[in-house]
């Protein structure tokens, strides 16, 4: 019989992944970690009756969707921008907020990858987590959600699905076709997208960073595709296209050279930035986190969250650390 003192070491090694999982299916870090949390107290407290007939992994799995499901009765999808509102054609004017909406958030890289694995698996979890995919995955009713979770991402198969939800395999089948329907729109975009090398990012990036650092407005505009999008979460107001974002960058964030610092992070397997915006008394304090979806061509999209909450959730500090110590010499 399994000894509860023993739940501990065993169920650890799966914490990150089962956060992956309720991140998928919520779209917030914050509910991920609650549910991730609840799902190892129940999991503890029915423990001395798990009979081994299923892997602890997959026991897991088990007890964490049924979590989600539940707690998805009581919420709304978390959406982006883009999927309330028609794209604004004025840039330069007033942004409408909406603080009520439960945004969709990103994810830190560092709290979803774990110890050094198979590079493919890697690669694999990743395009899991892509902020695009995530958005997408709101649209889908809960359960049919985590059909194409369990079927398309974690590799169940049907049967096993149909247990966990309590129905047939031919209701498992038909909804992975349904939910692959709805998706494979966003799907195409995806598998189209042809990412540049590391060299290659790495040098978009340095442009990125320097563009917003010297307020190069010019150069900023260049480094996005013509039909680039812009959206900042809790703002309904959001932009496509090269000169509308360069326009949105100039009016709103009004920088001169030197009023912003980025610092760099990851997140959903992309890169992210931490902005940070000179403060009347000189110090660059925590302004928005900007997660990038690059291609060869240029940025496609910036996510831009403008809840500074994320950054302690992130790792980084509220002030940037180079104007911190200037402010006190």
């Amino acid at each position: 019989m399994p000894k509860q003192e023993d739940f501990q070491r065993l169920a650890d090694p799966f914490r990150r992944e089962l956060l992956s999982h309720c991140y998928r299916m919520l779209g917030s870090v914050h509910d991920a970690e609650d549910l991730v949390q609840e799902t190892y107290l129940r999991a503890w407290r029915a423990y001395d009756r798990f009979e081994g007939r299923s892997s602890l992994r997959t026991w897991l799995y088990r007890i964490a969707t049924r979590t989600c499901l539940t707690a998805l009765e009581q919420r709304d999808r978390r959406p982006m921008p883009s999927d309330l509102a028609e794209r604004s054609d004025a840039p330069g004017g007033q942004l409408t907020q909406a603080p009520e909406v439960a945004w969709l958030e990103p994810i830190p890289d560092a709290l979803t990858e774990g110890a050094p694995a198979d590079p493919a698996a890697i690669v694999a979890s990743r395009e899991s987590l892509r902020l695009a995919l995530i958005t997408a995955l709101q649209h889908l009713p809960p359960r049919q959600r985590a059909v194409l979770i369990l079927r398309d991402v974690l590799k169940w198969r049907a049967a096993g699905v149909a247990d966990l939800l309590d129905t047939s395999t031919a209701a498992i089948n038909s909804a992975l076709q349904r939910a692959r329907g709805q998706l494979e729109e966003v799907a195409a975009t995806e598998d189209d997208v042809v990412e540049p090398t590391d060299r290659e990012q790495r040098a978009i990036l340095d442009r990125y960073v320097a563009a917003f650092e010297n307020a190069d407005i010019a150069g900023l505009v260049k480094l996005f595709t013509e039909d680039a999008v812009w959206e900042m979460p809790p703002y309904l107001s959001w932009f496509r296209g090269r000169e509308d974002i360069g326009v949105c960058v100039a009016r709103q964030c009004a920088p001169g050279a030197g009023d912003l610092r980025l610092m760099p992070t990851a997140a959903n397997g992309q890169p992210a930035f931490g902005l940070y915006k000179r403060r009347d008394d000189g110090v660059h304090g925590a302004h928005s986190l900007q997660v990038l979806t690059l291609t060869t061509e240029g940025i496609t999209h910036v996510g831009a969250f403008f809840d500074t909450g994320l950054f302690r959730t992130f790792g980084l500090p509220d002030l940037h650390p180079t104007s911190a110590v200037s402010s006190r010499r």
